[in-house]
């Protein structure tokens, strides 16, 4: 099985690599199988479609770049969380692949629900962390309702990225997080 790793992770880099190269259309099993190095069989051994596979590149993606750290207070793990999972959506390789699967999944109804199975359902969780620890170390208080304040947090980035298009630049991430410290006071 150890093997099977460097191959598993040729595939994943090569489909992330096709995507941001050619655009959604532009995958294709064969495709990632040749940027891989390897045959169409061993992609298809792992995965049914470029959607499966694509889905297991941003999953590991957000996985690796998205576990806020603690760094100590609340409007620091804000800010950090915030940029982070801007940087990721908008301008890093795994944006690309997030607004793929965004589209394809709104027709393809299996996918929309894999999708908030596999990703959102995670990433509520790490949006949730640095609201936790707020209230761990007394910042916020005991009663606040994590999830929802943690959605009022990143949705703002989501609507730019997914809707409208406009910058999610430092600026932007800033507003957001003096507007929520600012409510709080």
């Amino acid at each position: 099985m150890a093997a099977a790793r460097p191959a598993r992770e040729a595939v994943l880099h090569a489909a992330d690599d096709l995507l941001v190269a050619r655009g959604y259309a532009g995958v294709t099993m064969e495709g990632i199988a040749k940027a891989a190095g390897v045959a169409k069989q061993t992609v298809y051994r792992w995965w049914s479609s470029k959607v499966d596979v694509l889905m297991d590149v941003f999953l590991e993606d957000a996985a690796c770049q998205l576990d806020p750290p603690d760094l100590g207070g609340l409007e620091a793990d804000l800010r950090h969380h915030l940029s982070a999972t801007a940087q990721f959506l908008a301008a890093d390789d795994a944006g690309a692949v997030f607004r793929a699967l965004i589209g394809q999944s709104q027709h393809d109804g299996q996918l929309a629900d894999d999708f908030r199975g596999r990703y959102l359902r995670e990433q509520q969780a790490r949006d949730q962390i640095p609201i936790a620890r707020a209230v761990a170390r007394g910042e916020l208080p005991a009663d606040v309702d994590v999830a929802h304040v943690a959605e009022q947090l990143v949705a703002p980035l989501y609507y730019r990225v997914i809707v409208t298009g406009e910058t999610v630049d430092a600026a932007f991430v800033d507003r957001i997080v003096e507007d929520f410290l600012r409510r709080r006071e």
